[in-house]
């Protein structure tokens, strides 16, 4: 999005937000601030005998939740599992480059725990850009001896900013992804990075350390330029021990779960969302 002016980018952010949830499955949601992190709360944050999904929503780290996509698919995941959920409202690039954005995601989850939820009763999800926040803050998790989630679901992440040319899908796939382009990365990795090291493992989750994270659910598509985001990391975690499921769906855009009224096989994708978060929420009861 650099090629536009801040009165452009303004425009379209402002254009995402107003947007209409259409499908909500029956959940409220409204738009609040729990404690010092704005967002949306779907159901009612009480804490007191609740289950709750923190979900990260993308946008390439410069657009707002779009009610009709990331709204619509976690309104449709709660009322699957008779759970709560909290979208923060984290600030957008260009203006809030990194870290804004991941402070923000790791206020919110602190905020859930402050309420008093276990974090045994908390699961993490985020897609495209919301992905690549949902493992740098996993990473702020163990950092700071916090206790981890039940589990996180990255759907479609970003997980290498510092090489727009790397990954082999990058560029295998470069002209079949019409939600992201390849032309977009570099601006988007530039945006975001802003003056740091790009190859950070809180801006590139590839190169992150994987021990001690919680079960993992890997969603993507081969038709996808970050299809191989999402398989050499479920690979780096698997090879650490740790709980990982990964699911690549073959011929479908960048983060197609998002797209159930397009896509039957996104209305499939939510149900293996919702049964591994349910699964592992479980646990703790």
């Amino acid at each position: 999005m650099g090629r536009f002016s801040p009165e452009k980018i303004t425009k379209m952010q402002l254009t995402t937000a107003s947007m209409e949830c259409k499908d909500n499955a029956g959940i409220a949601i409204h738009y609040d601030i729990v404690g010092k992190a704005p967002g949306h709360v779907f159901g009612s944050l009480t804490a007191a005998g609740r289950q709750v999904i923190l979900w990260l929503h993308g946008g390439a780290f410069s657009l707002p939740a779009a009610p009709a996509m990331h709204l619509s698919m976690v309104a449709n995941i709660c009322k699957q599992l008779d759970v709560d959920a909290f979208m923060p409202d984290y600030r957008l690039t260009p203006a809030n480059p990194y870290p804004a954005a991941l402070n923000d995601c790791e206020q919110a989850y602190r905020e859930l725990l402050h309420l008093g939820y276990e974090a045994s009763d908390i699961a993490l999800g985020g897609d495209s850009a919301g992905g690549n926040l949902l493992l740098a803050l996993l990473q702020r998790i163990r950092k700071a001896n916090l206790p981890m989630p039940a589990c996180a679901v990255p759907v479609s992440p970003v997980a290498d900013l510092s090489r727009v040319h790397g990954l082999p899908s990058r560029y295998k796939v470069r002209h079949s992804d019409p939600l992201l382009p390849a032309h977009a990365m570099q601006r988007m990795c530039s945006e975001y990075a802003g003056e740091h090291d790009s190859a950070d493992p809180e801006i590139s989750p590839l190169y992150m350390d994987c021990d001690g994270l919680p079960p993992l659910f890997f969603l993507a598509s081969s038709n996808e330029i970050l299809m191989d985001d999402t398989v050499f990391l479920a690979r780096r975690t698997s090879a650490a021990g740790i709980d990982t499921t990964c699911h690549i769906w073959p011929m479908l855009p960048h983060a197609f779960p998002l797209f159930a009224g397009v896509f039957p096989e996104a209305v499939a994708a939510r149900d293996d969302i919702a049964n591994f978060i349910g699964q592992h929420l479980a646990k703790a009861r």
